[in-house]
């Protein structure tokens, strides 16, 4: 049995992950009850994959790394090797994630950015959805789900609402 990815990622209402320049300030200002259910889904994970802008985003606004109990790989055409929390990889992100898939292990959280989610979306490697959608419309930025995808057939497992924000959580019908 292959290991399932996740994808657990906020979304405006209007289908933007982040605006111009990457900018996430607007999920802050908004009102939340409790983490959204962030920490059921760290339970249930035990790697990460993330491209080069997330990593940096992710080190520039934290104190610290926020996953150092998983293992952790960075796609990347510039940065090389690893370093304490990280493995730097510098290989199609589709094929690595496929053979990553079929070795022994809990579940993968695709934490982003855009160009990976756009190419598991068409690829069909994303398992379950658990997308939160905030009461924003931006009007702009990077798009959740980019053009000319596959049809992917979903099943709605559960809503939750935390404050101003809703959970949708969907898994990949069975093929």
């Amino acid at each position: 049995m292959s290991r399932e990815v996740i994808l657990f990622i906020a979304t405006s209402l209007d289908g933007f992950i982040a605006k111009e320049g990457d900018d996430l300030k607007w999920l802050d200002e908004t009102e939340a009850e409790g983490d959204v259910g962030y920490q059921d889904m760290y339970q249930s994970i035990d790697t990460t994959i993330m491209g080069k802008r997330t990593y940096e985003y992710v080190m520039q606004h934290a104190d610290s790394f926020p996953y150092p109990d998983k293992k952790n790989y960075v796609f990347s055409t510039s940065m090389k090797g690893s370093n304490e929390h990280v493995q730097f990889i510098n290989e199609d992100v589709v094929e690595f994630t496929k053979r990553l898939k079929e070795e022994e292990g809990a579940k993968i959280w695709m934490v982003g950015g855009g160009k990976i989610l756009d190419a598991f979306i068409k690829e069909d490697l994303i398992d379950e959805f658990i997308i939160t959608v905030t009461p924003h419309i931006l009007g702009s930025g990077i798009s959740l789900f980019n053009k000319d995808n596959p049809q992917i057939d979903l099943t709605l497992v559960e809503t939750k609402r935390y404050g101003q924000f809703v959970n949708l959580h969907y898994k990949r019908k069975a093929l």
